[in-house]
């Protein structure tokens, strides 16, 4: 079973000829691209899943038999998701149970204690969690940018220490979930956490959605030959609790503009397809360190175009920038 318009394989360093293609898109949702699929026997870890598409990401997991760990700061709102979730449970006996773990994604000892109380194989790591456009530069108890901090370093560290339960699941899925705006910037490597330039809240996201990119291209290339995979993705413009940071208005002119560009926003069922998708869909079979949007491979483009306008940075690709952030985040978080 295959949508690819190539012959499927590990992406060599992050290079692609030919874009991955599936029979889904904008409007697909979660539950129609798992539609069929058994994950009876599955473990997954889902970050951020007490609210948004990461909510979504783990019901439909849950809802084709996986296992799944809510992984979150706020253990009381994920408890309440968690009850939501087993209520939605196959009812023909396959598994589908939920369970929940603190995990802080700014704080190393938080990401550290969460690695050491795993046990067994994990199948599929769902990196959702993020923070976006924090108005004023903040640092985290590390000393680093905090949407860095959070949005790469902690699942970073997150992944690394949970390599070996990945590599026990003997064929396991990373997802990376970046976003358009990491067309934004690149990872600035002289000056990740703005101690010279000027702090902009939302280069400071965009090099930390291209860290998410560049994570997959190098877990890939180190890992697959563990039978681990990674691939990242650009969820679409969905209206989350991801957008707490932003100026009460910016929401408004964010709609406009994706309008005016002939987009809109989608539904957090929709948000959450292309997630699910890398996740868990027999279709990617095979297929690592790649960039999705709308369910498709992306295309690259040269230049930053309006709101909506897709495409991927060469820079977020680029084998030598992915293989230089692998060095440097291990320095980091060490």
């Amino acid at each position: 079973m295959t949508g690819n318009t190539a012959a499927p394989g590990v992406v060599g360093h992050g290079v692609t000829t030919d874009l991955f293609t599936t029979p889904f898109g904008f409007a697909s949702t979660a539950a129609e691209v798992l539609a069929g699929v058994d994950l009876s026997g599955t473990r997954a870890i889902v970050t951020g899943a007490s609210s948004g598409i990461g909510v979504e990401t783990a019901r439909a997991l849950v809802g084709a038999g996986a296992d799944v760990t809510l992984a979150v700061r706020d253990t009381a709102a994920g408890a309440r998701v968690a009850a939501d979730l087993s209520d939605r449970a196959p009812a023909d006996g396959r598994s589908g149970a939920v369970d929940v773990a603190a995990l802080d994604l700014a704080d190393p000892a938080s990401v550290a204690a969460f690695a050491r109380a795993w046990q067994g194989p994990l199948h599929i790591l769902v990196n959702n969690a993020g923070v976006m456009a924090i108005q004023e530069l903040t640092l985290s108890s590390g000393g680093h940018e905090m949407q860095f901090a959070t949005n790469h370093l902690g699942h970073f560290a997150l992944a690394v220490a949970l390599h070996d339960a990945l590599a026990a699941a003997g064929g396991a899925r990373i997802v990376s979930v970046s976003s358009g705006g990491h067309l934004r910037s690149p990872v600035v490597f002289d000056d990740i956490d703005y101690a010279f330039r000027d702090y902009d809240p939302f280069g400071a996201y965009g090099q930390s959605k291209t860290a998410n990119v560049l994570f997959a291209v190098e877990a890939t290339r180190r890992w697959a030959d563990d039978g681990i995979l990674a691939n990242a993705l650009m969820p679409g413009g969905i209206d989350t609790p991801l957008q707490r940071h932003l100026p009460s208005h910016y929401a408004e002119q964010a709609l406009e503009a994706f309008k005016a560009g002939g987009s809109n926003f989608k539904t957090v069922e929709q948000g959450a397809a292309t997630s699910v998708l890398l996740a868990a869909s027999p279709l990617l079979d095979g297929i690592g360190g790649r960039y999705f949007e709308d369910c498709q491979e992306a295309r690259r483009v040269e230049r930053r175009g309006g709101p909506g306008t897709g495409g991927v940075a060469p820079y977020a690709l680029d084998p030598a920038n992915a293989e230089r952030l692998w060095e440097v985040s291990l320095s980091m978080t060490s």
